[in-house]
């Protein structure tokens, strides 16, 4: 019974999954999501880090304290000089257990960010040397950002000819959408669940790009393996052979993700959360949640907008609508369906109501031609004296 399981059936591709005929389920699922993304855009927007909004920025010694110690220290030198802000964010930064303390704020003059450094030295009781501080403007992160943008530009022209060249503009389309759905959904999640953006975020959305793309490539090079010559198999549409290939290609897909996955959690949960390594937060969360996405897209989004583009096809039309014509026929015990697809496995195209007219225009099987008998016959069959041997009229 183990050897049956849902596993094994995943393992080996025989689960049955219907990833593609469900395809209004999923493009209504990411469609509702990607409005929930752009509205959180638009209303709460992003929290942006020092390099995008302009701040200061104050390193101290750990050996001041623990961090609570040193965020509490800072703030009241913040409130002596009447500055009128508090510190956004503390973190270690250098090597284990951190050698130092970084402390963002709101962007201070430089008078005050002296004066500051200097009553943080007083409080603390160490030279003002082993201290140090930063002013960051708005226009570096503006720039990081244009350049962010160049390189998304140049990235997916890239994929689109070279999936074109490799595949099809059909699956270049369908693989350049899936890649903005990841994208547009963890920008969501960073929105919704306010995650500071900082340049790290940035090269790890560029990032995920390449990884949400491999695994498209992936399902994709099953998908054109399954539905090669199509057109001469009466008992598969496209759609069928496209979710026969998800179902194939699904559990590599897992098994890339998790592998994936596993690294940059660790470099997530324990690098930043256990041992305090603040400046790889921000790229594995943002590596750990698109690559989550990433598999989902390509499995739900990727694969059943492709055949749904190639349902536009007339070659692939006339080749659907023979497929459920004959299955029509099979149903109503007129033709014999010998590796003909159940319904159980059909996708949603087999309810496509031309497949109706179709299959009950359909001969069926040793049905006689329709037209005049042929001349000299009787029956359907040579008549007496006719070409048959020995065919000479009795006495």
């Amino acid at each position: 019974m183990a050897e049956n399981g849902l596993a094994s059936r995943l393992y080996n591709g025989e689960a049955g999954l219907n990833v593609v005929g469900r395809r209004k389920l999923w493009f209504g699922v990411a469609g509702v999501l990607i409005l929930i993304a752009l509205l959180s855009f638009g209303l709460r927007g992003f929290s942006l880090g020092i390099e995008f909004a302009g701040g200061s920025s104050f390193q101290v010694p750990a050996s001041v304290g623990s961090l609570d110690d040193a965020e509490r220290e800072v703030n009241s030198a913040l409130a002596a000089e009447n500055t009128g802000i508090e510190v956004a964010t503390a973190q270690e930064v250098g090597g284990t257990g951190g050698d130092s303390y970084e402390l963002r704020t709101a962007q201070l003059d430089v008078e005050q960010a002296n004066a500051v450094e200097a009553r943080i030295a007083k409080d603390f009781g160490i030279n003002p040397d082993q201290i140090s501080s930063n002013q960051v403007s708005e226009a570096w992160g503006a720039q990081v950002t244009d350049r962010a943008l160049l390189g998304l530009v140049i990235f997916i022209a890239l994929v689109m000819v070279y999936l074109i060249l490799r595949f099809e503009w059909r699956m270049a389309v369908a693989a350049v959408a899936s890649l903005f759905t990841n994208l547009i959904l963890t920008a969501g999640i960073y929105s919704l669940v306010g995650f500071e953006v900082t340049p790290s975020t940035i090269i790890g959305f560029l990032t995920i790009l390449g990884f949400a793309l491999y695994d498209v490539v992936v399902v994709f090079d099953k998908v054109q393996e399954n539905t090669r010559g199509i057109t001469a198999n009466n008992n598969q549409t496209y759609g069928d052979a496209a979710n026969l290939a998800v179902n194939q290609s699904l559990m590599r897909s897992l098994n890339t993700s998790v592998v994936a996955l596993l690294p940059v959690g660790g470099l997530l949960f324990i690098g930043a959360g256990l041992l305090g390594a603040g400046t790889l937060k921000d790229l594995g969360l943002v590596l750990f949640v698109g690559m989550a996405v990433a598999f989902l897209t390509s499995i739900l989004v990727a694969t059943p907008l492709l055949a749904l583009l190639k349902n536009y096809d007339p070659r692939i039309q006339a080749h659907n609508k023979r497929v459920l014509a004959r299955r029509g026929a099979i149903a109503r015990g007129e033709v014999t369906g010998r590796g003909a697809v159940s319904p159980v496995q059909a996708t949603e195209e087999t309810l496509d109501p031309d497949a109706a007219a179709l299959a009950g225009a359909a001969p069926k099987v040793g049905a006689r031609p329709a037209g005049k008998r042929p001349t000299g016959t009787r029956g359907g069959r040579p008549g007496a004296g006719g070409n048959r041997p020995g065919g000479a009229k009795r006495r």
